[in-house]
């Protein structure tokens, strides 16, 4: 049994064409591009490709195994070298109990179950070329189809205050909208971690995912987890999920909720904090303001129960957030130790130091053990490290 760093929620911005998938996407966000960063540079052992419900992003996919650069796994899943690729599709319902849109992702172990699925989605939305799109049933549906594909469900980032299951106001089970029996885990957002998220009773029967929602090339690998499996495969990720055989996530990686541009309640006009018990914004006078995850988790919170034993949630700054660390310096990192997996985990401060300033090589080591000063971020604004 090996551990794998992955990362499986991954946008598409253009397909090789140059048509947008995720219209908020960087043009560099394709598929190629993708599938080489995520490997080389980042030190991914698998990836999850949540727009692969695009025709043309699956035509790029069809030719790349064509001429030999990728391979289909017989256990589900592509391969790009030694970093497999899981195909996805990140969906848009609209729930009327819970009084707006939540975002989902469904998972399918092959290309040609990707391709039902999608003929099957055209069906039910209004353009298959682009990612995050309304589809137009139930999310029960949506569930029991992914399922018949032999997929798996994940509800997404489901604490964030737009397009999530809990973001909204209203207090609504998990239950109302879904199956839970069909649940095959629940992705956690950036800025809440598994002690926040284990306040809410419901959830505790599912294991937890730490993904980056990349949106441009540098953002992805921003949260991953390891994953204990034999291989990178969509079968052993499934058994992990499930937790069987001694397959599981070991560890989660992701922002310090602090650093999510969503955890504390900001006022909608200025961005300045907004405090609960406020009716106008102590800053601008304003009166509208962006819920918090903290707040909104706080709002949600009834833990009864046993909490099940949890994998470590490991609070990590990325490279981009150090102070100091501009791309020349980061890229002379990559260029001495190969991925970013390795500076964020392996290098020693010794031979670090070598390379960049030591200064800067210090926050990274601090940034290790979780010993950086932050200050808070909200209303779609990230948190920073102050030193």
């Amino acid at each position: 049994m090996d551990l794998f760093y992955v990362d499986l929620h991954i946008h598409i911005g253009r397909t090789a064409s140059g048509k947008p998938v995720k219209i908020t996407g960087a043009k560099s966000l394709t598929f190629s591009n993708i599938i080489h960063h995520a490997r080389d540079e980042k030190g991914l052992n698998m990836i999850g490709i949540i727009d692969s419900h695009s025709p043309e992003v699956m035509e790029e996919m069809e030719m790349l195994i064509a001429n030999g650069q990728m391979e289909e796994l017989a256990e589900g899943g592509l391969v790009y070298g030694d970093m497999s690729i899981i195909l996805g599709s990140e969906l848009e319902i609209y729930d009327e109990s819970c009084q707006g849109p939540i975002h989902v992702l469904c998972y399918l172990p092959t290309l040609s179950k990707m391709k039902k699925f999608s003929h099957w989605l055209s069906q039910h939305m209004k353009n298959i070329q682009l990612s995050s799109q309304r589809v137009y049933i139930s999310g029960k549906e949506l569930q029991l189809k992914t399922k018949e594909l032999e997929g798996l469900f994940i509800p997404a980032h489901v604490f964030t205050p737009f397009k999530s299951l809990y973001g909204k106001g209203v207090k609504k089970t998990l239950e109302e909208v879904f199956v839970p029996d069909l649940i095959d885990g629940i992705e956690l957002g950036l800025s809440a971690d598994t002690l926040m998220a284990d306040s809410v009773n419901e959830l505790h029967r599912y294991p937890y995912l730490s993904n980056s929602d990349a949106h441009s090339l540098g953002k992805i690998a921003r949260e991953y987890q390891t994953i204990q499996m034999e291989k990178p495969t969509f079968h052993e990720l499934k058994l992990a999920l499930l937790e069987r055989e001694g397959r599981g996530v070991a560890a989660n990686y992701g922002l310090d909720p602090l650093l999510g541009k969503y955890h504390q309640t900001t006022c909608a006009n200025c961005l300045k904090r907004f405090e609960e018990s406020e009716l106008r914004c102590s800053n601008c006078g304003g009166m509208k303001k962006v819920k918090g995850v903290a707040s909104r988790i706080m709002e949600l919170k009834n833990e009864m129960g046993q909490v099940r034993t949890r994998p470590p949630y490991i609070h990590q700054v990325p490279l981009d957030f150090i102070p100091g660390l501009g791309p020349k310096l980061l890229q002379r990192l990559l260029n001495h130790f190969g991925t970013e997996m390795a500076v964020l985990h392996e290098v020693p401060f010794e031979k670090m130091k070598e390379v960049i300033p030591e200064k800067v090589a210090q926050l990274i080591m601090k940034a290790r053990i979780g010993q950086l000063n932050l200050a808070a971020g909200g209303g779609g604004k990230y948190g920073k490290v102050t030193e």
